[in-house]
């Protein structure tokens, strides 16, 4: 099973995830960019951090055989703080980083105002740079959400099959199918859907424009639920072929040729080499010269 997760947050994980994650087959990850957890202070945070998931987390990464690319852009919880929103003069240089795939996360949290502006501002952004969009639905009111979403995605111009909207649930994958966008799910232990949910999603809709994600972040999450709804696939009659085509080729489809997917050169498990940036970095100890 190769599998490539399509959002999952591995600032908030450790090494051991990372080599769960090969060991289950995940050879590629993306990364979207999310809040801190805590209020930020100043842009410098977000130059930091961005900073972080194009140098830094991409190293790591590596070390464990898989390639890490990161989407870029403001959160939408993150949209209603006025100290943040400067970060919008800043997002796209980043766009036109190595292994930038997408704008993103985007969308709604609270559906206010502000939100809204910041959303389609950032639309703007992906459509002039050429990047698909990658999108948060809320989690309170989702439906209503939804359908705001694919609202603002019309009115900015995107073609549907540049926009994956993410976080969704059995009562809003109709609307995306129906607006021809990329429906994404996220698979957690306690909330928003699990792999039984997935699987039975699959066999109504199909399994063309469907992306299945971890989100695996701080909270309680799991990095191989991408992995675990492939079993359940399998388990409920999917053949490998399918199960390939929901967890690899859909979403090297969605984010297309800025992805890079060969094998990290010269890996072996536990011996990646360092850059000159990163040879004291103390992921590196316990590695064999």
């Amino acid at each position: 099973m190769r599998i490539l997760d399509p959002h999952i947050h591995m600032t908030s994980r450790t090494t051991d995830d990372y080599e769960a994650l090969y060991a289950a087959g995940v050879r590629a990850v993306v990364e979207p960019a999310f809040w801190l957890g805590q209020p930020r202070t100043s842009v410098g945070s977000f130059v930091d951090y961005f900073d972080a998931l194009i140098g830094w987390e991409r190293f790591r990464a590596a070390q464990f055989g898989i390639r890490h690319h990161a989407t870029i852009g403001l959160n939408p919880k993150e949209a209603n703080d006025p100290r943040c929103r400067e970060v919008l003069e800043v997002i796209p240089r980043y766009l036109t980083k190595e292994g930038v795939v997408a704008v993103g996360e985007l969308g709604y949290d609270a559906m206010t105002p502000e939100e809204d502006q910041v959303f389609a501002a950032q639309l703007a952004m992906a459509l002039d740079a050429d990047l698909p969009a990658l999108v948060h639905t809320p989690h309170r009111d989702k439906l209503a959400g939804t359908r705001r979403t694919l609202d603002v995605v019309r009115e900015a111009g995107l073609t549907p099959d540049r926009v994956l909207v993410d976080h969704l649930n059995e009562t809003t994958v109709g609307l995306v199918r129906d607006a021809g966008a990329w429906a994404g799910f996220s698979i957690y232990p306690d909330t928003k859907m699990d792999e039984v949910r997935m699987v039975a999603i699959l066999r109504e809709y199909g399994l063309d424009r469907m992306i299945v994600n971890s989100a695996a972040d701080w909270g309680r999450s799991d990095p191989l639920k991408t992995w675990r709804t492939g079993v359940t696939m399998l388990e409920a009659g999917f053949t490998e072929d399918e199960v390939d085509q929901v967890l690899w080729r859909n979403p090297v489809e969605f984010f297309g040729a800025n992805l890079i997917l060969d094998p990290v050169p010269g890996f072996v498990a536990g011996q990646a080499p360092a850059p000159a940036e990163f040879a004291g970095s103390s992921v590196l100890r316990g590695v064999r010269a």
